[in-house]
């Protein structure tokens, strides 16, 4: 069924479901290091792998990041809450169940504010921010697809059992019809800067330190009861967010046009074409067996330590967007397209390196962006960094590069020969400012172009440009394009 189609006849009902990595040091219940890349099962001990007798010590850094991601998005925080056994099977979970929170949360009953690109503001209401820990890791062997059908065998990494999560779990999103997807994605975006802002994690969803479970159910009005909802897992990007809501308003509204029933389960989502497949069943609440954490204290977080905690947040990102838009001069939907290119701090560090805010948006929003798209990156992620960008930029304002030869030293510096001066002198790259090879070059121009030279003699001004690219063709674009132009009326005795 079409999504247009798909609208018309259902109402979509959301709830989205983002884990978050914390960038603790340490896990959430031992000492053993969090740094990845290391050998397979290496940052493990009695605590994380679950060995009898072994016993659990919060991470305190896990506790104040806990709290101050609840604050951002507007949440009480619990003056007590604890922890809790959540019992369910899974081959890299060593303990048999992860140490969770259920109906005690630290964080509970807030909102985050989300602008879609048309500039229109929509509340996503939080249910609760809560702490537990990840998993290990699962590699299948053997098969096509990497996942555990077709293949051979099966490895464990228990690296990651045990580092520090914060699950944030929104109230059932109503409202958004047909515009749901994009709400998705501007509420994971949006939640995604915040994190950042905080810097208890980078967020990188690309390395999985932050994925999003999508539950959707569709129901014939906005005032029927809820449909059952299916929960597609782990998405990690924001456009698979979107196309991840997209496909299953789409699945959801073929089923049960013909009749069909939706199956409250877990879904898989293929990046290659966007579409889900069925995963397993999907539990209730009351199947996971929840008690309380028997080895863990209760936490109670004191209010003098919770509102000093407030008073250090940083400023929030779509107020801090907002004030660099007015500083910058920008419109809304110029400042949308440097969110979604990931450039807002690579701009704002360029700047503070000693760019102008036009320079510095140019080379992010043009040439590195162009670079980034290339490769499959963020622009945050190139081989460059702001303070070079602002070199490049401090170059060209005082006439040593152009605009083409500027362009030729970021790819420089791109390709790893060294910082934005090395490359110029090891390519020889500097603005022809010598007065006496320009006006040479300006001569043989003039002498093998006599035609073009009698028309801007007879008044028309406008053919310099042809003898001004054939300067710049001698001088191999290194020319200041300008200069070149005043030598070349001056010769012909001609003014603008």
């Amino acid at each position: 069924m079409s999504y247009e189609d798909a609208l018309a006849s259902f109402d979509p009902v959301m709830g989205l479901e983002v884990h978050v990595e914390l960038g603790t040091k340490t896990k959430m219940f031992c000492g053993c290091s969090t740094e990845l890349g290391a050998e397979p099962n290496s940052q493990t001990c009695p605590v994380c792998l679950g060995l009898p007798g072994a016993l659990p010590v919060v991470n305190a850094i896990g506790i104040e990041s806990a709290i101050k991601i609840g604050l951002a998005l507007n949440c009480e925080i619990a003056d007590w809450c604890r922890f809790a056994r959540k019992n369910y099977f899974y081959p890299d979970m060593p303990k048999n169940f992860q140490t969770s929170q259920y109906d005690e949360p630290i964080a509970f009953n807030g909102f985050l504010d989300v602008q879609l690109e048309d500039g229109e503001i929509f509340r996503v209401e939080i249910e609760r921010a809560h702490m537990e820990e990840d998993t290990g890791k699962s590699l299948h062997v053997g098969g096509a697809t990497g996942r555990i059908h077709g293949a051979s065998h099966s490895l464990l990494d228990y690296n990651r059992a045990g580092i520090p999560l914060i699950e944030i779990v929104t109230k059932p999103i109503e409202g958004a019809g047909v515009r749901a997807p994009e709400v998705a994605k501007a509420y994971v975006a949006e939640l995604r800067e915040v994190i950042k802002a905080l810097g208890v994690s980078e967020a990188r969803m690309d390395k999985g330190q932050m994925r999003c479970d999508v539950n959707l159910s569709l129901r014939p009005t906005p005032e029927s009861e809820f449909g059952t909802r299916s929960e597609t897992k782990n998405v990690n990007s924001l456009r698979s967010v979107e196309r991840a809501a997209r496909f299953e308003i789409q699945r959801h509204a073929a089923v049960l046009s013909s009749g069909g029933s939706i199956v409250q389960e877990t879904r898989h989502f293929h990046e290659e074409d966007g579409s889900t497949t069925a995963g397993r069943i999907k539990d209730n609440a009351e199947d996971y067996r929840y008690f309380p954490e028997p080895d863990l204290v209760p936490v109670a977080p004191a209010r003098d330590w919770v509102e000093e905690l407030r008073g250090g947040l940083p400023e929030m990102p779509r107020v801090r967007r907002n004030r660099l838009r007015e500083d910058w001069g920008v419109s809304e939907h110029d400042m949308q397209s440097i969110l979604n290119a990931g450039a807002v701090d690579s701009i704002v560090a360029t700047i503070e390196a000693g760019a102008d805010s036009t320079a510095a948006r140019k080379w992010w929003m043009g040439e590195l962006a162009r670079n980034a798209n290339e490769q499959g990156v963020v622009v945050d992620e190139l081989p460059i960094t702001p303070a070079q960008v602002a070199r490049v930029a401090a170059l060209v304002a005082d006439g040593s590069l152009n605009d083409k030869l500027a362009r030729k030293v970021l790819e420089g510096v791109l390709a790893g020969e060294g910082t934005p001066d090395e490359v110029v002198e090891k390519r020889g790259l500097k603005v022809v400012s010598d007065e006496g090879a320009l006006g040479a070059a300006v001569d043989e121009a003039i002498a093998g172009n006599a035609a073009i030279a009698d028309k801007i003699r007879g008044g028309k001004i406008a053919a310099v440009g042809a003898l001004v690219g054939a300067v710049m063709k001698t001088t191999r674009g290194q020319a200041d394009a300008a200069r070149v132009k005043e030598l070349i009326l001056e010769r012909l005795g001609v003014s603008e």
